[in-house]
């Protein structure tokens, strides 16, 4: 099994199934993961498998290093469609993010002020006011619904807080009125010896519902493209994301898929 993790604050621009040419910003540890979710599926493997020896960057070290990125490209005729937090982790739970996202608008807008800006967070920290505000000043604030089981939540997502759940989740996603897209990975296989598939008629009604008291802008739906820490998990088929997507469209919403 390989593992992707990200060894600077800044890297790339990467080409993004979902968003383009992408510069991507990593606010977690450069030597190893720190997520409130330890997804089966994550390309950056195990939270216990990739523990981190150094701290978090700083919020000055988070300008400046995308300063020097944005300076070079710009001298080298080089444009990113987007900036895009991700990186080895959840980014929201840096202590400086609301700073960190009003120091990267600034930044944007003096060197490609057509540029999006772009989160893509498992939510978990959305009820925190600080990070509730900065998401809603960025273009694409991407939050996570992989199933409104809890169950399945469980055992997909594995949230380190227990208490995690979905009707809460539910709450604080419509907090955003709409200014918000979910992001959803649509999986099958086994796990822990125990099938796993979010694709079931019952979760399929259940997360159509959900949007519809979310009312996401958007809503992106992909599944497995990289190796994944779990080897016994398949891909969803293109005809699945695909009946998938025509059953959210015909409920309204504007959908992109990834297969």
């Amino acid at each position: 099994m390989s593992t992707i993790l990200f060894d600077k604050i800044v890297f790339g621009p990467i080409h993004s199934r979902r968003l383009g040419v992408s510069l991507g910003v990593n606010l977690l540890p450069v030597d190893g993961k720190l997520c409130t979710f330890d997804c089966i599926y994550c390309e950056c493997g195990f939270n216990k498998s990739h523990k981190a020896h150094t701290q978090l960057p700083t919020r000055q070290e988070v300008k400046e290093a995308l300063e020097r990125k944005l300076t070079a490209m710009r001298a080298e005729g080089v444009a990113s469609d987007v900036i895009t937090f991700a990186g080895n982790g959840e980014p929201t739970v840096h202590p400086e993010f609301g700073g960190i996202i009003s120091d990267t608008i600034a930044t944007r807008d003096k060197f490609f002020p057509n540029a999006k800006i772009a989160v893509l967070s498992n939510a978990t920290q959305i009820q925190k006011e600080e990070v509730f505000q900065a998401l809603n000043k960025i273009e694409d604030n991407i939050l996570k619904l992989d199933s409104v089981l809890d169950s399945r939540i469980r055992q997909i997502d594995k949230p380190n807080v227990p208490s995690f759940d979905f009707d809460t989740l539910l709450e604080q996603l419509c907090r955003f009125d709409g200014n918000l897209i979910i992001q959803t990975m649509f999986l099958k296989g086994y796990a822990d010896g125990k099938p796993v598939n979010n694709m079931t008629e019952e979760e399929i009604t259940g997360w159509l519902d959900a949007l519809r008291r979310i009312r996401p802008k958007q809503v992106m739906i992909y599944t497995i493209d990289r190796e994944t820490p779990v080897e016994t998990l398949e891909k969803a088929t293109k005809e699945e994301l695909d009946a998938i997507a025509e059953q959210a469209r015909e409920a309204g919403f504007d959908v992109t898929v990834s297969y």
